[in-house]
């Protein structure tokens, strides 16, 4: 074995170094070098500190990637295989192995030339005159290699001149009512006095005063009919700014359209009946039988209304309102086209949509490996009407099931388990796109809202544990207010569990810990909650998203039994019901540093309080933490409460570590490396704890004064391999701090050996 080990290693390291050996410059013409890199990028500012967004837009146009980035554009990987292919497997022929590899596998050398620093700085010259640096200079500097002269890296300096601001601002309009109504509105510019001169800010009031201006009936008015003259002879540094309307606009652009008949033609894919003309108020609506839209749902997606003036917001959201019905999948409007008018004030409006497939199907299969040693399928079924009732409510069954076998342990009677974990789900949902309650709640929104109904049962098997069945059923209003505000009412969900059968081990470690055994006891949980999520980028290009959740249960229940039962336990059909309060918040930043390298943050603080009918929250309401989404160089379950850690011979031990109080926080540094893969270096603190003081988990509680010592620290690296929709990511966590104390290592780093604090997870998406 270790001359085979010897032997490999050896060869390894003979083929690294037939492969350096090799020339990647072979076939560069003599007159033209291989392109490197950036050796430095110096940005020399005469004024103030230039913003991120005005460095990244410097830095843009010449940070070409060379051939095999590493760190792009500055460095290299040491093994460039696509150029090596591309000088040695080189062949006039068109068939045979060599053609093969070389059609494969090579990559054609970027040159100096192809990179074209004198271009590129112009353009660089062109963005700082743009955003107001006008009289900017930049140069650049070529490195050639000592070693090969073929080769040359590129040096750019951009002297980047102080901004020039805008020293007034005159509207020049006609008297007329476009004219006035844009001096009217000028108020609302983006065009500010003493501002800096940004020619993105001069196309955003174009844009601003277009949508005024069509918001009134101005229907084929265009930004590019106004023009902006700018003088900087009057003072050094400062520009006299004039607004006015480009001359020569056509007449009809000029003046306001009202809305004059409106048609709707549903068209469905396969049916050819013949077309059928119904007549509704405001709507004239040609279909082919049967029509799969009622009358009312259709009318009130419609927001423009005959003889009002035209305006762009109820077009947009006439059609909002009707894709998000769901119903359809195609939606156009057309208007009265521009050659057409005559001297018409009114556009006729033409709405074309067609019917969607009233059903979908879908099959989702994943596999699984937990840190109890349990690997195996997993999948999902769902089939879907998307238009039950006509007016775009989705009825949805879902059929899940999951199968796993221990990999590692073994079944409490020592042999392997014949029957392994297995789980079984069926769900229904109705989804209705409005919001179901009185006239005076029921406000029109331009945003999405909607109804959702759910009943369910779930069936769980938990080899040498337990068998648990489930079954709920809830109701709930999704809705937004803004778009960055969205809220999640659940007027009542009502869960109840109950155990079918347990082992003894299982009975045995609930004895041992009575306070997880009251969270298993056969009860009702009915409860409800409110969330609210604000997800909000900001100007810079930053992110903001904050959720909260608050979730109270039994209280109505309590109090209703109350009245007829004044003192002992409330029971709901003879079994216990809980009653609970329960918050968690979390806040995430994602904060950009510059080209497409973040760094994200996210901090998250729930707790959860039993009181009245209950002694501890359901052990399904209760903290964990740890695993591939949170602290990741510990795997699911295995920290907290507190500094309490189980017999690491009991393998029933991770029942123990759920607590009643979570602190979370993770700061990651997001850095690409090339093209779709993506690196992160990561930092995870937090626990869990205990509110009440447990003598079977001595040390699980909250403590101020050993509340430091209890925050678990981990760090590590990872790679994600981004391909837009889908997210591979690998992590390695690093531990450095436990919270249980470790007799062998003292000081706060704990870690019994660099091995053992290594945590390795695989996932799906990000971890926040």
């Amino acid at each position: 074995m270790k001359t085979n080990s010897h032997s490999c290693i050896f060869y390894t390291i003979l083929i690294i170094f037939i492969l350096n050996s090799c020339s990647t410059t072979k076939r560069i013409p003599e007159d033209e070098q291989l392109y490197t890199g950036v050796r430095k990028i110096d940005i020399i500012s005469d004024s103030s500190k230039l913003s991120g967004d005005v460095v990244d837009a410097i830095k843009d146009p010449i940070s070409v990637a060379p051939n095999n980035p590493l760190f792009s554009p500055y460095s290299r990987t040491p093994f460039p295989f696509g150029l090596w292919i591309y000088n040695h497997f080189y062949t006039e022929k068109e068939k045979g192995f060599k053609h093969w590899v070389y059609e494969k596998f090579a990559k054609e050398p970027i040159l100096i030339s192809t990179v074209d620093p004198e271009l590129r700085l112009n353009v660089v010259k062109g963005v700082l005159d743009n955003l107001g640096y006008f009289g900017s200079t930049a140069q650049y500097t070529l490195h050639t290699s000592k070693k090969n002269k073929k080769k040359a890296k590129i040096s750019y300096t951009i002297h980047v001149a102080p901004p020039h601001t805008i020293d007034s601002i005159e509207y020049v309009m006609p008297n007329t009512e476009l004219g006035n109504l844009i001096i009217k509105n000028r108020s609302a510019s983006f065009l500010q006095k003493g501002g800096q001169f940004n020619a993105d800010t001069l196309s955003l009031e174009r844009q601003r005063i277009t949508s005024v201006v069509r918001e009134k009936g101005y229907y084929f008015f265009r930004p590019e009919y106004i023009e902006y003259l700018a003088d900087s002879t009057i003072h050094p540094k400062k520009i006299a700014l004039r607004t006015t309307l480009k001359p020569g606009i056509p007449v009809n652009v000029l003046r306001p359209y009202r809305v004059g008949t409106i048609t709707v033609q549903l068209e469905h894919n396969i049916n050819k009946r013949p077309l059928d003309t119904l007549y509704f108020p405001n709507l004239r609506v040609i279909s082919r039988p049967p029509r799969k839209i009622r009358k009312h749902v259709l009318m009130n997606s419609v927001t423009l209304k005959p003889g009002t003036l035209f305006n762009l917001d109820a077009q947009n959201q006439t059609l909002t309102n009707l894709n998000r019905l769901g119903i359809f999948s195609y939606v156009n409007m057309s208007v009265t086209p521009f050659d057409s008018i005559r001297n018409s004030d009114s556009l006729n409006i033409l709405i074309s949509a067609t019917y969607d497939r009233p059903y979908e199907a879908e099959l989702e299969a994943n596999v699984t490996q937990k840190s109890s040693d349990f690997v195996g399928p997993g999948a999902t079924f769902s089939v879907s009407n998307k238009n039950l009732m006509g007016g775009g409510e989705v009825l949805t069954v879902k059929l899940n099931g999951a199968y796993e076998w221990q990999t590692g342990k073994r079944h409490e009677s020592g042999k392997s388990s014949l029957v392994n974990s297995y789980e079984f789900g069926l769900n229904s949902t109705l989804y209705v796109p409005r919001l179901i309650a009185p006239y005076g709640i029921r406000k029109r929104n331009r945003y999405p809202a909607r109804t959702g109904l759910q009943i369910g049962t779930h069936l769980m098997n938990r080899p040498g544990y337990f068998r648990m069945l489930s079954f709920s059923g809830s109701g709930n209003y999704n809705f937004q207010t803004s778009k960055q505000s969205f809220h999640t009412l659940t007027l009542f969900k009502l869960v109840y569990n109950k155990l079918l059968n347990t082992t003894s081990s299982f009975r045995e470690t609930m004895a041992q810990n009575p306070a997880i055994a009251l969270s298993f006891k056969d009860q009702f949980i009915p409860s409800m909650s409110y969330s609210y999520i604000m997800d909000r980028t900001l100007h810079s290009g930053n992110r903001l998203f904050w959720q909260t959740t608050v979730t109270q249960a039994g209280n109505l229940l309590a109090g209703a039994i109350s009245i007829f039962q004044k003192h002992g336990q409330k029971e709901l059909f003879g079994n216990q019901f809980s009653q609970f309060v329960k918050g968690v918040t979390e806040l995430k930043y994602y904060h950009r540093l510059w080209s497409d390298n973040w760094l994200a943050t996210r901090f998250l603080i729930g707790a959860g309080h039993a009181y009245g009918n209950s002694t501890v929250l359901p052990y399904s309401e209760q903290f964990y933490i740890g695993g591939a989404n949170s602290i990741r160089a510990f795997t699911i379950r295995s920290l907290g409460p507190g500094s309490y850690r189980p017999d690491i011979d009991n393998v029933n031990g991770y029942f123990d570590q759920t607590g009643d109080f979570k602190l979370e926080t993770n700061v990651e540094f997001r850095f690409k490396i090339y093209k779709a893969l993506n690196g992160a270096i990561f930092l995870d603190a937090g626990n869990i704890w205990l509110l009440k003081k447990d003598p079977n988990r001595p040390g699980g509680n909250l403590n101020a004064k050993t509340f430091f010592k209890d925050i678990a620290l981990g760090t590590g690296i990872g790679l994600r391999y981004d391909i837009s929709f889908l997210v591979i990511r690998a992590d390695l966590g690093i531990g450095l701090h436990t919270p249980y104390p470790n007799p062998e290592k003292k000081g706060y780093y704990n870690i019994s050996s660099f091995k053992e604090g290594l945590g390795f997870h695989i996932a799906v998406g990000y971890p926040f």
